[in-house]
Order: structure tokens, then sequence, then C-alpha cells
């Protein structure tokens, strides 16, 4: 085997164009058809309701102003009242996609993008490259579904970015029993992540005009190839296919069979509606691209969320992706909390990169509809405003009761004692937004992120009860961690690809050994801002006190749908020590924030009726 370093020499050099180099118009053959914009139905329908409701609602909102006494307190409503509508478009958002899901599925009879058997039907196949992505997490069973395809004329790149010796070795003695179909591709350097570990290897080494991507724990189905490169072959304005995916039925981890059914579904309503009413993204993993579209773009881009950045510039030089229900390949869910975490990170900050880089040219991008911008908009902004989920929580559980509650005692009756317990409660004027109908449409923006959850196990309660407690002390508790990713890469500029199979992860820690007061301090504090890791305990300490803070607030709003959110607060960087289902505490445990919620909520309904139950410490989430 030979390695790509001692290749250099004899190989003629392939200088990828710099990315986001100004191309003519003309860079897009006249000859060829530009793809159609999908259909604007769906969001067409996210806004018009969006705009009943504040057409509705917005008059009681606005007479909450007549308590503002002052300039603060009169932001501090504004605050309020803005995010409540912006939370209401999300709702939106997300039950509008879960409609035109059941509608695309069940109700319009498209065709099948194409036929498969009419490629493979002939005998000049084109070769197609799969490269398999790895950073210190090799999965042999993974590469050995690359080479299982039915497809007779491929190649298989290992694009090695591992560290670890103990990993090469691995990969140099596998590549060793497979020589025919396996080239080890290895760069000089690790610069721009994953994305520039493709691009030098599509650069130097793979050169057919096709290329899948593997990710390390990925398994690709055995038609993967046949029936995505029929697409390509037969839709000169298909610039690239995603496959499906299902979570790996075979992993030994509690975790993944626990969470992993919440891939399933999100793959199952989400992505095969963007066909017809949204864009295609491609999601990093399990597609077949073209390599022609790749040179055009000029390389993936130097981003962590390199995919989405292909994507959007495919988009603009007139391709559209396609998504291939019937393709599924299957990819790990994270195997311990720890690797969660560390998962949530890399896309967090990554997602806040590619905002910060891209979404200027995306708004003003000329051949990208405007469905297919807010298609890509919705999603990608859902990890940074958790930052302004975390500022609402702020707004709603210490400056509104600063500036509007009163002490009162909540008197409790229990085996014939009473128990008194003081309380801060909100101003009765408060009461002009309770009513039925925004109870309802609370309870409609509450439940949309999980409704498709809802719909999928609605036949199976108690799986479904499992699942969502399982995401609430998981998902729900994310915020704290969001928020540290979105602040440190504002104040520090930087998005780190961190490896979420890498179970070492050595790299991120900045060692201060030999360093003393102010030096090792600084050190700390840089370490922090660049990388983020959840392992760090002033990451993990972030989040034990802002849910230890929040909770004293809920216990004094005596709120216990906010008081169950903040426990999963504290309980998330605790379970990150410890293996999930490790003990029969821990999995006792994780149900009770989703308990309390619901709690909440149900005693919520009374507010309907005259009671103080405040449900906004909780209410809206992304």
């Amino acid at each position: 085997m030979t390695d790509i370093r001692q290749l250099d020499a004899v190989l003629p050099s392939y200088a990828v164009p710099a990315f986001n180099k100004k191309r003519p118009a003309s860079a897009l053959s006249s000859d060829r058809p530009m793809a159609l914009s999908p259909n604007p139905a769906m969001y067409i329908t996210i806004f018009s309701a969006w705009i009943f409701a504040l057409l509705w609602f917005q008059p009681r909102l606005l007479m909450l102003l007549d308590m503002a006494y002052d300039i603060p307190s009169r932001i501090t409503l504004w605050l309020f009242i803005i995010f409540i509508d912006f939370a209401w478009l999300y709702g939106m958002y997300n039950i509008s996609v879960v409609m035109f899901a059941i509608y695309y599925r069940f109700f319009q009879k498209t065709k099948p993008i194409v036929s498969a058997e009419a490629l493979t039907s002939t005998d000049d196949l084109p070769p197609i490259a799969i490269l398999y992505t790895t950073c210190n997490d090799f999965v042999e069973e993974s590469v050995l579904s690359c080479l299982r395809q039915d497809y007779p004329n491929f190649k298989v790149y290992i694009l090695d970015d591992s560290s670890q010796l103990a990993y090469q070795e691995q990969i140099d003695a596998f590549a060793a029993q497979h020589t025919e179909l396996v080239q080890v591709v290895r760069r000089p350097d690790r610069k721009a992540f994953k994305a520039g570990n493709m691009n030098y290897g599509l650069a130097h080494v793979a050169k057919e005009p096709y290329f899948a991507i593997a990710d390390a724990d990925e398994i690709l189905a055995t038609d993967f190839l046949r029936k995505t490169v029929a697409v390509l072959e037969s839709d000169p304005t298909c610039g690239f296919v995603q496959a499906n995916h299902r979570a790996n039925p075979d992993s030994p981890s509690p975790l993944a069979r626990d969470l992993g059914t919440g891939i399933d579904i999100h793959w199952k309503w989400y992505q095969p509606l963007r066909n017809e009413y949204g864009f295609v993204m491609f999601l990093g993993h399990g597609a077949l691209l073209r390599r022609d579209v790749w040179e055009k773009i000029g390389g993936f881009p130097d981003l962590v969320s390199e995919d989405l950045g292909f994507a959007i510039h495919a988009r603009e030089l007139g391709y559209r992706g396609r998504f291939l229900e019937d393709v599924v390949c299957f990819e790990d869910f994270p195997d311990s909390v720890r690797a969660f975490r560390i998962r949530h990170m890399k896309w967090t900050r990554g997602t806040s990169e590619f905002l910060k880089k891209k979404m200027g040219w995306l708004i003003r991008a000329k051949n990208i509809s405007w469905t297919e911008k807010l298609d890509i908009l919705f999603p990608t902004l859902n990890l940074p405003l958790t930052l302004v989920y975390f500022l609402f929580m702020l707004n709603a559980n210490l400056a509104l009761p600063y500036f509007f509650g009163f002490d009162q005692d909540i008197t409790f009756v229990v085996g014939g004692q009473e128990f008194s317990m003081p309380i801060i409660t909100l101003d009765t004027r408060f009461q002009v937004i309770y009513g039925w109908d925004f109870y309802l449409i609370t309870l409609l923006t509450f439940f949309a992120p999980v409704l498709s959850f809802i719909v999928a196990l609605a036949s199976k309660p108690l799986r479904l009860f499992k699942f969502l407690s399982h995401s609430t002390a998981l998902y729900a508790a994310l915020t704290p961690l969001s928020s540290i990713g979105v602040l440190a890469y504002l104040i520090s500029g930087k998005a780190i690809f961190l490896v979420t199979g890498d179970a070492k992860q050595s790299e991120h820690q900045q060692h201060n050994k030999g360093r003393g007061g102010l030096k090792a301090i600084r050190g700390g504090w840089q370490s922090f801002l660049s990388k983020s890791h959840p392992d760090t305990s002033l990451v993990q300490g972030f989040e034990i006190l802002t849910g230890l803070g929040f909770l004293a607030a809920a216990f004094v709003m005596f709120q216990i749908s906010f008081i169950g959110l903040c426990l999963a607060f504290v309980l998330l960087p605790i379970l990150h020590h410890y293996s999930w289902g490790e003990s029969r505490f821990i999995r006792s445990i994780v149900y009770v924030p989703f308990l309390l919620i619901i709690i909440g909520v149900l005693l919520s309904g009374f507010s309907v009726f005259g009671m103080k139950a405040v449900f906004f410490g909780y209410g809206f989430h992304f």
C-alpha cells in the first residue's frame, strides 16, 4: 500500500480553485436547463397562519404595555411580546411541516424520480469514488458496507485524518486485505477539517466523475450506488443525491436504543417533502455528488458545515439536490451523553459560522428562490436561536417578576393540614392574555417541535412517553450548552470540527503545565473560547449554575414546568460523566423533568379559569 504523501511527486498537481471566487454568469453552460424551483405552498401556509395569529392576539399583547412605568419595564415587556411573536412563527413552521409531510406521503401521488433499472441494464456504468472520511474513529463494518455495493465500477478511498497511531495501523491493515478496491489517503496537514480532507483526496487522487461520501460510522445500503447514480445520470440538473437514514439497529448502546428512534422519525417527516416544497440539503454523508459541480464551486468551502455550503453554491449554479427515501443507510446515534454533547457543540458553532459567513450571500443569491432560502434558514437558525431563548428565560423569569411581580401566599391542604408558601405572582393585568385561545396557541407552540414524534408514536403511548422523557433530559436541556457555543463563537469567530467518535479527544485540551497565575487563567480562557469543549469544567459549571439559578426563580414563581426544565439543565452535565442506563437511579431520574413539565402544563390550564399559573417560564422552545 502506498501512502498518498509518496504519490505527490508523481501525480500531476491539481489546484482547487479558491472558494467564493467570483465566476461569470456563463460558468453554467447555456444549454444546461436550470432546475425548477420548489412549490411555495408550505411557506405561504406558514406565514399566512402566523400573520393571522398576530392579527388575532397582538392587540391583547400590546395591552400589556400599559403596565410599563419606566424605560426598563417597557423594554422588558417589548422583549416578552416580540419573543412570543417569533416563537409562534417557529410553531407554525413545525406544525406545517408535519401537515405537508402527511399530505406528501399519503395524498400527493408523485412518480419515482427515476428508475434505477434503466441504468443498470447498460454496460457503460460510470466509475464512482467512495470517500470514507475518518479521524480517530475507524469502524470496519462501515467500510465493509462501502465494499458490498451491488455496483461493479467503484473504488473506496479512506481519507484518514487520524492522529493516533493505533487507528492508522488498523486502517493500513484493513486496506492491505482489500488492495484492489481500497486506497488510503493521508494529507500532509489537517487544515479545514473534513472539508480540507475531502478536497485533498479529490484534488490529488480520486478523479472519478461521481463521488460518494460516507462517515466513519455509516452503513451504506447495498443498492446505494446503483440507485443514486441512476438519478444523476438521468437528470443533468441534479447536483447531488441524498440518501435516507435510520439509526443503526445493531448499536449496543442503551442511549442509541432509547433515542435513536428520533433519527428515524426526523428523516421520515422532515426530509422527503423537501423534494417538492423546499430545499434538499446535502447532509454531509450518505450522498452521491457530481465532481464537475465540486470543481465549478471551487471545492468544499472551508467551513465546519461544508455540506450545506456546498449545497447552496450548487443551487446558485442551477443544480438541485434530490432526496431518495427508498435508499436507506444506517448511522450511529452517539453512544454516550458525552459524545452527544460534543456533537451538539460542533453543530452549534458550525451553524453559527455558516450563518456569519454565508447568510448574507444566501439572501442575495439570485438563482435560489425565497422558498428555498426560507427552508435553509429555518432549521439552520434553530441552534443559534437557543441563545435568544436563553435571554427570554432571563427576561420572563427574572425581569418580569422584578418589574411586575408581587408577593402572595399559596396554600396547600394535605391530610387536613394547611401549608402556606410565599411566592411571587405577576400583576393581575396579565389577565388580558389568559384565555382559551391564547392557551391553545401556547400549547401548539409548546408541542410543535415534537409533533412529528407524537404523530409517529401515537399508537404506542408508553414508547412515546419514554422517548419524550429521554428527549427532554437531553435535547430540552441543551439551551445553556448551546448558548455557550454561540457566545464563544461570537467572541472568537472560530468553529472547531470536534470528532464525535474520537473517545480521547485529547487535541481539544490546552495543557498549561509549567504555567502559573495569569498565564494559566489566560490559557484556559483562550481554550474555552476556541473550543468550548463540553469536557471542560468551565462549560459544565456554567450549565449547573444556570440550572440552579433558574431553579430558584422557578420555585419562587411556583412554575412547575420550569422547575422540570431547570432540573434537566443541572442533570445534563452530570450525565456527561455516567453511562446512560448505568444504574437504576439514572434510569429513573431522567423521567423527572418531563413529568414535572407535563404536570405544569396541565396545571397551567387552570389559568383559563382565572388561576395565576404562569406558563411562560418554559412556554416556548426551539
